[in-house]
C-alpha cells in the first residue's frame, strides 16, 4: 500500500480477485445524449453489476481476503442499502455469516434484497441512534470483522476496478483520451478508487465528483484543503450519498487527484432519473444518476474537452419512488 492508502497495483490486484466473480459492466454510448450535450459520453453501467451497484466490487475484494478464522465468525457492516447488498452477497458467495445495520427508512427494495442474499438485518432510527455504535457493539460481541462502506483500502481498491475497466473499454472503442471522468460521490470510496485507476492509465484526464446539495462535504473539504464535516439539515433523493464527511483514507486520494465536485439539486437528479429511463432506457437510482444530473444541468466544466466517461453507479430504486419521479411528483 502507498502512503495514499492504495496504489494502482492494488486496483490491479483487486481486478484479479474479482475476475469471473464481478460483472465487467458494459460501456455504452447514446447518440441522443451525445447530441443533446455536444459531447461524446461513455456510460459505465454499474447498474448492471451484481447487486445492482458498484458496491459489490469493494465488498468482495475485502471479504475474499479474510482468513479462515475470520470467515467462520463473519462480518458486520452498516449501510443504507447498496453496500449492505454488496457485503451480503459477497458473504454468501464466500460462505460466511453477515449482519447489516440499516436505517429503518432504507428503501424497501434494498432491505429486502439484503435479506434475500442471506444476511441478518438490524434496523435503527437514523435520527436518534448511531449506526456506527450499534455495529461496533455487535462486532465486538461476536468477534466479527467490521466492513466499512468506503474508508478501507481494500474497499477503495475494489471500487477502483470500475475505473480500470472504463479506461480499457474506452481504448478498445478507439477512445484513447478521456477528457473527463465523472462519478457520484458520498464517502469517496468510488471516486478515490476510480481516480487512482484513471490517473495511472490517463494522467491528463480530469476527475470530477458529483454530490447532492446539502451533502457537498467533499467539495467543501477540497476548498478548505482538509476534511470538513457537515451537519445536514434535510434528506435528499440521493439516499446513497448522504455521508456528512469524506473518509480519512479516501480524502487524501481525492484531494490529490480530483479537479472539482459538481453539486446537484434533487430536482436536477429527478430529471436525470427521468431522462435515463425515457431516453437512455436505463433504470438508475437517484444517487447513481448524480453525475448524469451534473452533465445535463451544465454543471461540469469540460475546459474545451469533448469526451466524458460517466459512471452510473447504481440502479436500486424503490418502485414507488420511481413512479413518483416519472410522474413529476418528485
Amino acid at each position: 500500500m502507498s502512503e495514499l492508502a492504495i496504489s494502482f497495483a492494488d486496483v490491479e490486484a483487486a481486478a484479479d480477485r474479482l475476475k469471473g466473480v464481478a460483472v465487467e459492466t458494459p460501456l455504452v454510448e447514446s447518440p441522443a445524449l451525445n447530441e443533446r450535450l455536444g459531447l461524446q459520453v461513455l456510460l459505465k453501467l454499474e447498474t448492471l453489476q451484481r447487486v445492482g451497484a458498484f458496491k459489490f466490487r469493494g465488498a468482495y475484494n475485502r471479504l475474499v481476503q479474510l482468513n479462515e478464522a475470520e470467515r467462520k465468525v463473519g462480518v458486520v457492516a452498516f449501510s443504507s442499502g447498496n453496500h449492505a447488498q454488496g457485503v451480503a452477497l459477497a458473504a454468501k458467495l464466500l460462505g460466511m455469516p453477515a449482519l447489516i445495520v440499516m436505517p429503518a427508512d432504507a428503501p424497501k427494495v434494498k432491505a429486502d434484497a439484503t435479506r434475500g442474499y442471506g444476511a441478518e438485518v438490524k434496523f435503527y432510527d437514523r435520527l436518534t441512534e448511531s449506526r456506527e455504535k450499534i455495529a461496533a457493539a455487535i462486532a465486538a460481541e461476536r468477534g466479527a470483522v467490521m466492513v466499512p462502506a468506503f474508508d478501507d483500502p481494500h474497499i477503495i481498491a475494489g471500487q477502483g476496478t470500475a475505473g480500470l475497466e472504463l479506461v480499457r473499454q474506452a481504448a478498445a472503442r478507439g477512445v484513447n483520451k478521456l477528457d473527463v471522468v465523472i462519478t457520484p460521490c458520498s464517502g469517496g470510496g468510488l471516486l478515490a478508487g476510480v481516480a487512482t485507476a484513471v490517473k495511472a492509465l490517463s494522467p491528463s484526464t480530469a476527475l470530477i465528483g458529483a454530490e447532492p446539495a446539502g451533502y457537498d462535504d467533499t467539495l467543501k473539504s477540497l476548498q478548505a484543503g482538509v476534511r470538513t464535516p457537515m451537519t445536514p439539515t434535510h434528506r435528499t433523493l440521493c439516499d446513497a450519498l448522504e455521508t456528512p464527511c469524506p473518509g480519512e483514507l479516501t480524502f487524501p486520494i481525492v484531494h490529490r487527484n480530483v479537479s472539482d465536485v459538481a453539486v446537484v439539486t434533487d430536482a436536477e437528479v429527478a430529471e436525470a432519473v427521468r431522462y435515463a429511463f425515457s431516453v437512455l432506457k436505463l433504470v438508475v437510482e437517484p444517487g447513481g444518476a448524480a453525475g448524469l444530473a451534473a452533465l445535463l444541468a451544465g454543471k461540469v466544466n469540460m475546459s474545451g474537452g469533448k469526451t466524458v466517461g460517466l459512471v452510473l453507479s447504481g440502479g436500486n430504486i424503490d418502485p414507488d419512488q420511481m413512479g413518483q419521479i416519472l410522474r413529476g411528483e418528485l
